[in-house]
């Protein structure tokens, strides 16, 4: 059990955000909840109502303050996500409404985001589809980065999309374009059946961990398992994507599929054997891990000879 350090006597006064992050980042790290020092001073500013970059010129904490923000550090070193305890999560220039029921965006999932936008960049009034859209994140993120795309966004979870239609309705409220938010199985063989042939860039961040991995307590015990785990050897969804993709892009439409860091060979290879994809290409993330693979739709709308092999092409 993580011993947090005692609030000064009562009637003492004040204590400085320095001190009390410090204090909190001891507790953090003693629990090995890191970075120790960047949490606590997050949780140190939601406790005060600030920006982190604003942490040091803030008022003194009171002594209602530092017994929420010893609350908090309990919860967090007892492996509550950060992002539950202050309700936020960033994500490229957006924040975002998260909570017990949709998976928590990753910063890994910027990069699939920031790959689509310029790919809608390239494209006059572009349609986007993000499959397992979650929280929102991609698709809001493109929403407001390309204020001329049309972006639909596509959930099953009814957690989930309670937390997708409530971040839509804040971004729309901040005057980004609205978002189209549809409930529907993403395996389904109909999907968005009147879509086919008319999407420009489909994006998908599926639920790709082979369920046998052992993962974060933060992860296991509070993202959804339906957002995480993807059968046996966690391509339970991707292959069905894979194939809708196809379906749904218009010939020279493209699209990213984020995965394990052990598919890095595998999701390249569902796509360039399905025969309808062309410029195959397999994406690192910031630590060089396989993170995401992309494609662009044949762009005769035809299909290759089946059995077509994957040539390494990375990017």
């Amino acid at each position: 059990m993580t011993t947090l350090p005692q609030h000064p006597p009562e009637g003492t006064g004040r204590l400085r955000p320095s001190a009390a992050v410090a204090r909190a980042a001891r507790s953090l790290a003693a629990a090995g909840v890191g970075p120790a020092r960047v949490e606590a001073e997050l949780l140190a500013a939601y406790v005060l109502g600030v920006p982190r970059g604003r942490l040091a010129l803030a008022d003194d904490l009171t002594d209602d303050d530092l017994a929420r923000l010893d609350e908090l550090v309990r919860r967090r070193a007892g492996r509550e996500p950060l992002q539950h305890l202050t309700g936020r999560a960033g994500f490229r220039h957006l924040e975002l409404a998260v909570g017990p029921g949709v998976f928590v965006p990753r910063p890994e999932t910027e990069l699939l985001a920031g790959w689509g936008v310029e790919q809608g960049r390239s494209r006059q009034d572009p349609l986007v589809v993000d499959l397992c859209s979650g929280s929102g994140a991609i698709a809001l993120s493109v929403a407001q980065e390309l204020p001329g795309a049309r972006v639909v966004a596509v959930e099953r979870s009814p957690a989930a999309l309670a937390w997708l239609r409530r971040n839509a309705a804040e971004r729309a409220g901040a005057g980004d374009r609205p978002i189209e938010v549809i409930e529907a199985d993403v395996t389904a063989p109909d999907l968005l059946a009147d879509l086919v042939g008319r999407v420009d860039v489909l994006l998908c961040n599926p639920p790709y961990v082979p369920v046998d991995v052992v993962v974060s307590p933060e992860v296991a015990a509070h993202d959804p398992a339906e957002a995480v785990f993807g059968g046996a050897d966690g391509l339970a969804v991707i292959r069905p994507v894979v194939s809708r993709a196809a379906a749904l892009l218009r010939p020279g439409g493209v699209v990213g599929i984020e995965h394990d860091d052990t598919h890095g060979a595998a999701v390249p290879g569902l796509l360039a054997a399905d025969g309808r994809f062309a410029a195959v290409a397999e994406h690192p993330d910031l630590t060089g891990r396989p993170r995401y693979a992309t494609a662009s739709r044949r762009a005769d709308g035809q299909q290759a000879p089946s059995g077509a092999a994957w040539q390494t092409d990375s990017s």
